[in-house]
């Protein structure tokens, strides 16, 4: 039996969750299983319009799969509106084309070359400056830092340059809590670009940035606007997962004692860590799609084009799927977990986010001795459509 959305039904984010979709919640989990439970694709208002939130595990794993029936062009009203036209929005050959420009740059075989260098020295630098203190605040000092300065190296921006760009970005993503903000960001990132474009285009190098501006899909170049597209994309993406994720990975570690002791005991258990952090607390949380044709999802009516938020975080904690969803466990089976995706839009970074994260993770092991967090009733995972702690105050035995 369908259920037609009606205005007794339409929910919207305030009601739902009690702030919008970038409000720093604390936990939506509750929520998310009363929506699996008794609508798992509830009509909600939003600034965006009317979003279906879909929740379960099979749905949201059967609407990635499927890129004929659920298009990604959803991504046109949403994040579109401020990045431009990304591929993220792509579909079929086009998509393949143009993602096939920058996978060399995010592969297994270029995280071999001078990445794991390259990611261990700015880490270095970073932790250099209060590894003498014996405290930190791990999220200010590292997690939110470091990966915009991978980023950076990667494209071919200066690095010296990553609060200004890091901000902008910020505020792009966040378009969907303060347009004005997200809109201004988007122009302002436009006059940072530019210079380097021209100058990468008269005077290439071996970064992304000249890749992009010499590139060629069906023997004709990328116009400034797709080269903008790209690097509107990745300067968010690139900090946002790492950022988020490393965070977390390090709340889990530090609020489980028992997985603290095994992962310092053996540094093996890191991917263990990362790949359950990845289930338990999923950076991103959001995917957008639209169907193509009127659909039936956990007995709700969907019609065409109607806007998806596929929520991974919600099919990632599902009990139909995972036995004590909300519990953390080191060692669960967890290989299926959707927090990069799945199909062709499968996160195009996601190597390069498990060796930033790992590599963060190790460092901070090593050079920061009984590493413990401080106890402080403010700290949490926070968050709706990206989660992250809000801060990781911890303290140490201090190393000159």
């Amino acid at each position: 039996m369908t259920t037609p959305p009606s205005e007794a039904r339409m929910e919207t984010t305030n009601s739902l969750f009690g702030g919008t979709m970038m409000s720093p919640i604390v936990d939506p989990f509750p929520v998310y299983r009363r929506l699996r439970d008794a609508h798992p694709a509830l009509p909600v208002n939003t600034m965006m319009g009317v979003n279906y939130m879909i929740t379960r595990y099979a749905d949201v794993e059967a609407v990635l799969k499927d890129g004929k029936l659920y298009s990604s062009k959803a991504n046109q009203r949403g994040i579109g509106l401020v990045m431009g036209r990304t591929i993220l929005e792509m579909e079929g050959k086009e998509h393949v084309r143009f993602r096939n420009l920058i996978s060399p740059f995010f592969s297994p075989r270029a995280m071999k070359a001078e990445m794991p260098q390259t990611i261990g020295d700015i880490l270095n630098g970073l932790i250099d400056d209060f590894a003498a203190t014996g405290q930190a605040d791990l999220v200010r000092q590292v997690t939110f830092t470091f990966p915009m300065q991978v980023m950076a190296h990667i494209i071919g921006i200066p690095v010296q340059d990553y609060r200004a760009f890091h901000q902008m970005a910020l505020d792009l993503i966040s378009v969907g809590d303060d347009p004005g903000k997200g809109f201004q960001a988007a122009q302002d990132l436009v006059t940072y670009l530019s210079p380097l474009m021209a100058q990468r285009k008269a005077d290439p190098t071996d970064d992304l940035l000249s890749k992009l501006m010499h590139a060629e899909v069906d023997g004709v170049g990328l116009t400034d606007e797709e080269v903008l597209g790209f690097l509107r994309l990745l300067l968010p993406a690139g900090a946002e997962t790492t950022y988020r994720l490393t965070g977390s990975c390090l709340f889990a570690l530090l609020t489980h004692p028992e997985v603290y002791e095994e992962v310092r005991a053996d540094r093996g258990a890191i991917d263990a860590l990362i790949q359950e952090t990845l289930r338990w607390e999923s950076p991103v949380q959001f995917v957008s799609r639209e169907p193509t044709e009127d659909v039936v999802i956990g007995g709700d009516a969907v019609p065409a084009g109607g806007l998806l938020s596929v929520i991974v975080g919600s099919a990632n904690r599902d009990e139909r799927h995972y036995q004590d969803p909300d519990r953390f466990m080191l060692h669960r089976k967890n290989d299926d977990h959707l927090a990069f995706g799945f199909g062709a839009h499968f996160c195009a970074g996601s190597h390069l986010a498990l060796l930033e994260t790992r590599t963060a993770l190790n460092l901070l092991l090593d050079r920061l001795p009984n590493l413990r967090l401080e106890r402080d009733p403010d700290c949490h995972i926070v968050g709706l459509a990206f989660r992250s702690p809000n801060r990781l105050p911890v303290r140490f035995e201090p190393r000159h």
